[in-house]
């Protein structure tokens, strides 16, 4: 019986294949600067901790915060005249209404001098003008507000790009200290996100068509885990060898050697 049990491990372990992998974060994400600008906070004593809601590296943003609210104002001022105008233009085109018919009446009448024709067209023409400046005044306010609209988003976007923070994820460096002036893609920081890990392992050519459907074994313990993703073209450093990746659950602790069995 024991003899049997032997023979029966020995045939299973040549149909299994062994690789080995480090526990790694399921992402390591390299964070670099989108803005110009002054470090004015760093936080390293939240290096190797969670991160929260609150920035852990803050640029300066005070033209930026300044330049918002002047942007603001100027657009509540372009929206309210462009309120104003609209009630204008109501007024030009009823009063301009009312001249038209004035002038055909004023037309068609023979005890009307010329002189007096030609005052009533004037004064249609400078009605029909203001009408058409006053429109065009308008035009003009909403390409101002569509400029502005898109200026304040700029500087909304700025002024979150100088404030980072990264919840739930872990600070694993930090590449800037406070008083150093970063340019755009200037790097700040590497962030992991360890609420899962990854395991990543390189298949032989025989192994990638069955790969998704062996059981996997790590350390020898059984697992419900499957190929998470799996490159059917060969790596380009690992030659003749197939990327595949294992998602798992988060360890304790990372970066441990684990042993990989596909069965």
């Amino acid at each position: 019986m024991k003899l049997f049990i032997l023979l029966l491990l020995g045939v299973s372990a040549l149909y299994s294949n062994v690789y080995y992998s480090k526990v790694e974060p399921y992402e390591v994400r390299k964070v670099s600067s989108n803005v110009v600008g002054v470090v004015v906070f760093a936080n390293e004593n939240m290096i190797g901790e969670k991160l929260t809601n609150n920035p852990y590296i803050k640029i300066d943003s005070i033209l930026d915060v300044d330049d918002l609210k002047f942007t603001n104002e100027k657009l509540k001022y372009s929206k309210n005249m462009i309120v104003m105008n609209e009630k204008m233009l109501k007024n030009l085109e009823k009063s301009l209404e009312k001249k038209r018919e004035n002038y055909k009446k004023v037309q068609a009448l023979k005890i009307k001098s010329s002189v007096e024709k030609d005052r009533e067209f004037y004064d249609l023409v400078a009605s029909e003008n203001s009408f058409l400046a006053t429109q065009k005044e308008i035009n003009s306010l909403k390409t101002q507000i569509a400029d502005l609209e898109h200026r304040k988003a700029q500087l909304q976007r700025s002024i979150d790009d100088k404030s980072l923070m990264a919840q739930g994820y872990i600070l694993y460096e930090l590449n800037v200290k406070v008083g150093e002036v970063v340019n755009k893609g200037t790097p700040l920081a590497t962030i992991l996100d360890t609420r899962k890990a990854i395991l990543t392992i390189y298949l032989n050519e025989s192994d990638v068509l069955n790969a998704k459907n062996s059981l996997i074994y790590l350390d020898g313990v059984k697992t419900s885990y499957k190929i998470s993703r799996l490159l059917n073209i060969a790596d380009s450093k690992n030659i003749s060898k197939y990327m595949a990746q294992i998602v798992i659950k988060s360890p304790k602790v990372f970066s441990k050697l684990v042993k990989i069995e596909l069965k």
